[in-house]
């Protein structure tokens, strides 16, 4: 970050500053940069609003403001134009800055996608069109862990009423994706809602000891209407399923990755600057700074080693599925397969380094580090809480049996 942008780091905080008055990015280079700015805004503050923990308006705002969250929209219509494999490093540039945000912003770019997983070529363009001019932020409620949200037709419209523990981007999201079963059969529906109606009251109960800027509590959905024809990917409520329809655990596994590696470099960057400008020698060490401490030297070299190889296993797959992207029609299961394990190598590689990464730097930064005004344990509690999603044993294993026997993951609706 140049100087001449410190100003605006400190005004964009307040709602002050323009983003407008920016250049406005058009090649992946400089929306990294753009995504690197506001990596700088929310590193600001991150600790004190951790630990206050209130809603995060401004932070979604300022994402708006950035541009970032049309990134995957089309030009035309105000968007970056840009593909996944830079909305993945995007993801990670700002988890860097706040791991809640960064998740916030890829659960975002997952649920804009969505209308392409599963929608028809009309609902495509129109969901994109009108999400990319009126800058819509995504949320969901769409955890497969419990009960169905029941879905009963009603001729002309589906009326949805259930309830999910988890509702990602709640409050802050101005359309959330719902997902059930129509009542008496099998068939489930996607559709984009609203956020903000009655029929969804949002129990603002998210508690947990990480992310928790992530408005991800539980919500209840009683009598929310939408007419059969904005239901993704039906003509005449009648679903054609395509292979393509199953990338989404391959997907939002990604997106895990980023932020998990986005969150590690935070860490990484933020206990380095303290152990240059804080940390004291041991005085038993021979040293005069903390900096040419051995084991400090050491463990630094280990971890940011380890970060860079997983960052570039990440970005390699990253690759590997915009190609699956690019011609969707063409994915076979044997395709699809084969690319899940490697998410699956990527998934398990990156939540040990993040682990590793947020747990090591205080034996890198010393005592004083652990005050409670620093937030330093903010890193590996994010980790360590959205790791928790689903078991990384299952994610070697998948990685395991496709090496000795070739068995492939079948493709389910969570993981």
């Amino acid at each position: 970050m140049t100087e001449v942008l410190e100003p605006f780091v400190t005004a964009a905080r307040d709602g002050g500053a323009d983003f407008a008055a920016l250049p406005t990015p058009t090649t992946p280079a400089e929306w990294l940069e753009r995504a690197r700015l506001v990596r700088r805004i929310l590193e600001v503050d991150a600790a004190e609003r951790d630990a206050a923990g209130a809603t995060p308006y401004d932070e979604v705002a300022v994402l708006k403001r950035s541009g970032l969250v049309t990134l995957l929209g089309p030009v035309a219509e105000g968007g970056g134009g840009q593909e996944w494999p830079l909305a993945y490093r995007v993801t990670r540039e700002v988890a860097a800055g706040d791991g809640s945000i960064g998740q916030l912003l890829g659960y975002h770019y997952l649920w804009f996608w969505a209308a392409r997983l599963v929608g028809t070529p009309e609902q495509i363009e129109a969901v994109e069109t009108q999400a990319t001019a009126e800058q819509w932020f995504f949320g969901g409620a769409v955890n497969p862990r419990d009960d169905d949200v029941v879905i009963h037709d009603e001729g002309d419209e589906l009326v949805y009423h259930g309830k999910k523990s988890f509702s990602t981007g709640s409050n802050v999201s101005d359309v959330t994706v719902l997902e059930g079963v129509v009542s008496g059969t099998e068939t489930h529906v996607f559709a984009i809602v609203p956020s903000k109606q009655e029929g969804i009251v949002y129990h603002d109960d998210w508690d947990n000891i990480g992310q928790r800027l992530t408005e991800s509590g539980g919500v209840t959905i009683d009598g929310v209407r939408v007419p059969w024809a904005a239901a993704a990917g039906f003509r005449d409520k009648v679903y054609q399923p395509r292979v393509y329809n199953t990338l989404n655990v391959p997907v939002i596994q990604l997106v895990f990755v980023n932020f998990y590696l986005g969150i590690a470099r935070g860490a990484l960057d933020t206990a380095a600057e303290y152990t240059r400008t804080t940390t004291r020698p041991w005085l038993h060490g021979g040293q005069e700074r903390a900096t040419d401490e051995p084991y400090i030297v050491d463990g630094y070299g280990d971890l940011t080693a380890k970060l860079w190889a997983a960052e570039a296993l990440a970005d390699a797959v990253a690759d590997e599925q915009q190609e699956i992207h690019r011609d969707p029609d063409a994915l076979t299961e044997q395709a699809r397969g084969e690319h899940e394990v490697r998410v699956a190598a990527v998934k398990a590689v990156a939540t040990n380094v993040a682990l590793a990464a947020s747990n090591a730097i205080f034996e890198l930064t010393g005592a004083r580090a652990t005050r409670a005004s620093l937030g330093f344990d903010r890193f590996w509690r994010n980790v360590r809480t959205h790791s928790l999603h689903d078991p990384v044993a299952y994610k070697r294993r998948e990685v395991g049996r496709f090496v000795l026997t070739g068995e492939l993951p079948q493709p389910t609706w969570y993981s």
